[in-house]
């Protein structure tokens, strides 16, 4: 039981505490991703997949309540660290300001969290509640549109999990038509990347403050985050890039290919017209006419 409070008293556990969080936090938001990237499979995978966790149920907002806890302590002890730090330093500021060999990712670890943090809100209130956008959450998409039918039918390692010809909400479409949006875009990609750096900084420090790290691979490691976090920040990067710069079409029969097909050229970025801010809520864009 001591063990358990000095966790949450001590500087030591504090730090532990963020290096367990930021553990499993790495684990998730790369699984993230990789469920993300069905995106560009056909609309059955990720349509199946997102069935397949809705029909989690309990289970699901279980799984969803253990991240944000990760994420509340890995705040808390960072904000509370930072304090200590502050505090040991005194009210008289230095003279000169050194960064002692920090590297870039490190000197703005703090500010990259805080955005980070106001990410994760924007993202659960965008695609998990559809509190913004919500004419293009998959609820409403499918109170307008239909659902979609599943074609193939989903497997999860073999097992059927989806049958085909059952109807399922349009996450496809949801995902595909929120990042049709420029602004939305720009955003995701420019939070990615500050997430990204803040990988950078706190994979390499969560491996040696659980000791995972010693003189004789702390270079290999170095270069093995470095690449995992190109990687993730690349693959974050593929979902809105090509679909706001109309590098991808929208599937045939999914309501995003309705909405576009519907709105014309002027619409969807497939056609590498003018850019869809307005298109997805609903006040679609008809091509201009030809003034003869």
């Amino acid at each position: 039981m001591k063990s358990i409070v000095n966790l949450f008293t001590s500087s030591i556990g504090r730090k532990f505490l963020m290096a367990l969080t930021g553990l499993v936090l790495v684990g998730f938001v790369a699984g993230h991703l990789v469920g993300n990237l069905q995106i560009f499979s056909h609309p059955d995978k990720i349509n199946g997949y997102a069935h397949f966790l809705q029909s989690l149920g309990p289970a699901l907002w279980g799984v969803r309540a253990f991240l944000l806890l990760c994420v509340a302590v890995h705040a808390w002890a960072g904000l509370t660290l930072l304090i200590e730090s502050r505090a040991a330093r005194g009210p008289e500021k230095y003279g000169v300001h050194k960064w002692l060999q920090a590297a870039f990712a490190s000197r703005y670890m703090r500010l990259t969290g805080l955005v980070v943090l106001a990410f994760i809100v924007y993202h659960i209130l965008h695609f998990t509640v559809g509190v913004a956008q919500p004419a293009t959450f998959k609820t409403q998409l499918a109170v307008n549109y239909g659902e979609y039918t599943m074609h193939e039918g989903f497997h999860l390692l073999g097992f059927p999990i989806v049958a085909a010809g059952q109807h399922v909400h349009d996450v496809y479409s949801m995902v595909f038509l929120g990042f049709m949006n420029p602004w939305v875009s720009a955003f995701y990609i420019v939070a990615v990347g500050l997430l990204t750096l803040h990988l950078l900084h706190g994979i390499d420090s969560l491996f040696q403050t659980l000791g995972w790290r010693n003189h004789r691979w702390s270079c290999c490691l170095q270069k093995l985050v470095a690449l995992f976090c190109l990687a993730y920040f690349l693959g974050n990067l593929a979902i809105p890039g090509a679909i706001v710069t109309g590098l991808v079409k929208p599937a045939p029969g999914t309501t995003a290919a309705q909405i576009c097909a519907a709105a014309g050229p002027g619409c969807c970025p497939a056609s590498h017209a003018r850019a869809p801010s307005a298109c997805p809520a609903g006040h679609t864009h008809a091509p201009h006419a030809d003034p003869k």
